[in-house]
């Protein structure tokens, strides 16, 4: 595959990357834990390259070396950060897993990534998987972060303090990293991703938003045992010299906020389409004053939007009401990067009125993970952005034709994986190379760029289907449509080879409060409310209206499902990075959602 030299730029792995970084910015603050205080403590750059120094010379004690696999499992931590650059620093893969996750799942990950050494956050997860140093040939050790096991990642460092020994300086080809993929289906897929896939979509990222610099501060949402989270925030603040404050649990973002003060997040959209709901309905049920001021401050920011000109009442409502929604931020937040799906239009819309820019960007764990990024530069409302410097996206088109304004994405690039770990058919499946182009990778997306360069989604062929007419279906764009509206939490659709469509929807039961006490069920249980007729055919009407200015007849689900408990990654039913596992509902619910076919017949 043809990969090209002048693609890459120092520094070309991530070693010197935080090497650089902890020379130039030692007393910066770099990474930040919530203390049982409550207090935020953040490590300086100086600090976490004393760590990592320690324990690269601890795992050459135990043997590690160019090309052997280190593993974590555990969440974000600076023990998984210290852990990663060790590892890099000794030129070995590194193999993130998740601490809530299946046994089998780690089992199937420590043996096909031929695990050497494997770091465990605490004594539970140890007596899990102490067993299988007997039973997978790679594995040798394991070792325990917070515990008192037999080894420990404190008398770890203290051994490579005692023997120190210098940081191996990587190619910009060599694998960095084995990124497990939450497969829908089947056994996860290990995306190898090398320094240089790493490197220059970090430095991408930071060309794209020029503002940023060593004195960027973001709270760290997204895990980082994917891409995106790696990526986006570990690396990006380290290259930047900026600090990374770390979540006590999703339970305490809102408070996480308000200590860290982030001036940028990256994120998924559902975090902001939850708190724009949240906000709205706040003001519908105070009503008053308090709405008409937010309703006007809305108005004369929409005026401020189109005409470049701010009035004085603008800057006097910002400050009357704006300014009370950017405090529930930290009050500094100016800019959120969004992946996963796009921003809905009016809630990036609103959300850049009150002085914080939203960009949605796109890609996926084989593209490292960023391809296109909206930015200050370049932007687009519903767009997912143009490519990033040194990446060219393409539209396929023969498996929807000439004539057709999309087809598949393809991706090639300085940013595109090695492949697939022990998969050469599948990564044959995916990767191909252009001469001119370089190596590409086909995405599995449909889509189309316009005049611009611009890249809009509309579809994903791996999940599309025909009705019994024959007309195709793109399930996920509908659904994720259905879970923009506030009274949903979650949707799947459902109607391959069938005479239309059924939908399985889980209601926010929170959003729907209101309601529920206007038609005096007040205090009933959700498995109560999805027995109540008035209760289904409001909810079942809320989506039908929505969808019917977005999509065709055809394409708008005919009858419901109401369930009264959410997809979870817990019940099997999200992957780790929240995508839908259809297979598992339809193992659930399959038979119910057929059964609907079957009634009114």
């Amino acid at each position: 595959m043809t990969r090209k030299e002048s693609w890459y730029d120092p520094p070309y792995n991530l070693v010197d990357m935080v090497e650089n970084s902890a020379k130039k910015f030692p007393n910066r603050n770099s990474i930040g834990i919530q203390k049982s205080d409550g207090t935020y403590h953040f490590l300086t750059y100086r600090q976490i390259g004393e760590r990592v120094d320690n324990l690269r010379g601890g795992l050459a004690q135990l043997g590690v070396e160019k090309g052997d696999a280190v593993g974590v499992i555990v969440k974000n931590s600076i023990e998984w950060a210290v852990a990663a650059f060790a590892s890099y620093g000794r030129g070995a893969r590194f193999v993130p897993m998740y601490e809530k996750e299946r046994e089998q799942v780690w089992r199937y990950i420590i043996s096909d990534s031929g695990l050497k050494v494997l770091f465990v956050v605490d004594n539970s997860i140890y007596e899990k998987v102490k067993h299988l140093v007997d039973e997978i040939e790679s594995l040798e050790k394991i070792i325990v972060i917070n515990g008192d096991g037999p080894e420990t990642m404190e008398s770890l460092e203290k051994l490579g303090q005692s023997n120190p020994v210098a940081s191996i300086k990587p190619h910009w080809s060599d694998i960095a990293a084995i990124v497990y993929t939450s497969g829908t289906t089947g056994d996860p897929k290990g995306v190898l991703l090398s320094h240089g896939n790493f490197t220059s979509n970090i430095q991408a990222a930071a060309n794209a938003f020029p503002t940023l610099d060593e004195n960027t501060i973001s709270l760290s949402i997204l895990p980082w045992a994917h891409s995106f989270g790696q990526t986006g925030e570990l690396y990006l603040g380290i290259y930047l010299g900026g600090a990374t404050g770390l979540i006590g649990s999703v339970d305490t973002i809102v408070e996480d906020l308000q200590k860290v003060k982030p001036t940028i997040l990256i994120a998924v959209p559902r975090i902001f389409n939850r708190v724009y709901d949240g906000i709205h309905r706040m003001m519908k049920e105070k009503g008053g004053i308090s709405e008409f001021l937010f309703n006007l401050a809305k108005s004369e920011a929409k005026k401020k939007r189109e005409t470049g000109n701010a009035s004085i009442l603008y800057y006097i409502l910002d400050r009357i009401v704006f300014s009370k929604i950017r405090a529930k931020f930290g009050g500094r937040l100016k800019l959120a990067i969004t992946g996963s799906a796009v921003m809905n239009p009016e809630i990036g819309t609103f959300f850049s009125d009150i002085g914080i820019a939203t960009y949605d960007c796109y890609g996926l764990t084989e593209t490292s993970p960023a391809m296109t990024i909206n930015s200050p530069l370049k932007h687009r409302i519903g767009s997912v952005g143009r490519a990033i410097d040194k990446v060219t996206v393409v539209i396929d088109k023969s498996m929807t034709g000439e004539n057709s304004e999309d087809g598949e994405i393809v991706c090639h690039g300085p940013n595109v994986m090695q492949g697939y770990h022990n998969k050469p058919e599948q990564t044959a499946k995916v990767l191909i190379d252009d001469p001119k182009l370089g190596v590409g990778f086909r995405t599995g997306d449909r889509g189309k760029l316009d005049k611009d360069g611009f890249l809009f989604i509309t579809g994903r062929f791996k999940e599309e289907y025909k009705l019994e007419n024959g007309k195709y279906v793109h399930p996920a764009s509908i659904e994720e449509d259905i879970k923009l509206n506030p009274y949903i939490a979650n949707a799947m659709i459902f109607g391959e080879g069938k005479p239309f469509n059924v939908c399985l929807l889980v209601p926010d039961f929170d959003s729907l409060k209101s309601f529920i006490e206007s038609i005096g069920c007040a205090g009933k249980a959700p498995q109560q409310l999805v027995q109540e007729t008035v209760f289904v055919d409001f909810v079942e009407s809320q989506v039908v209206e929505q969808l019917k200015p977005l999509y065709g007849g055809y394409e708008i689900p005919r009858k419901f499902l109401i369930i009264d408990n959410d997809f979870s990654v817990d019940n099997g039913l999200l992957t780790q990075t929240m995508k839908l596992r259809r297979l598992k509902v339809m193992e659930k619910y399959g038979e119910q959602l057929v059964t609907l076919f079957e009634e009114g017949k």
